[in-house]
């Protein structure tokens, strides 16, 4: 399958390794959301029984790349998204599957506008971590950049 055939969930999980390792789950990628799931897995547990909290960080990380593929990556050719900061707040204790819901902090156009007019545009992506019961447990920010290339 090529890069253009694979869907952006088979995209990551083939070139981040880490998303591989936590057999995360792309459950819906487009450029107005994304949402991943993080399946109940003993060996990601933490002292408590839950997802340990590197690997909901990790989980909402991806859900973010999965969203800025889905709404950037027609711009791939010209600048490569890059994270730049990120903030985890953990509201309530997490057990069993946790879902990651992504979405733009700035509409599209937007960034690329900036990056037409020959900036490096920075965006906010919001991230709620919720349990099979609906339950917020965490919310995360991740700031990413479009670098252009050269």
């Amino acid at each position: 399958m090529s890069a253009d055939q694979m869907s952006i969930g088979e995209m990551l999980a083939a070139t981040v390794p880490m998303a591989r390792t936590l057999n995360l789950q792309f459950l819906e990628t487009s450029p107005e959301r994304a949402v991943v799931s993080l399946p109940d897995q003993a060996e990601y547990h933490n002292h408590v029984g839950g997802p340990h909290a590197g690997a909901m960080f990790t989980l909402g990380e991806s859900a973010s790349g999965a969203i800025v593929l889905a709404a950037f990556g027609d711009q791939l050719s010209r600048a490569v998204p890059l994270a730049v900061s990120a903030e985890i707040s953990y509201k309530k204790l997490a057990m069993g599957a946790v879902t990651a819901t992504a979405t733009l902090g700035r509409p599209a156009a937007e960034v690329v506008a900036q990056l037409d007019a020959g900036e490096r545009p920075e965006f906010p992506v919001a991230i709620a971590l919720q349990r099979a019961d609906g339950a917020v447990t965490g919310e995360m920010t991740v700031v990413w950049t479009l670098r252009p290339n050269g």
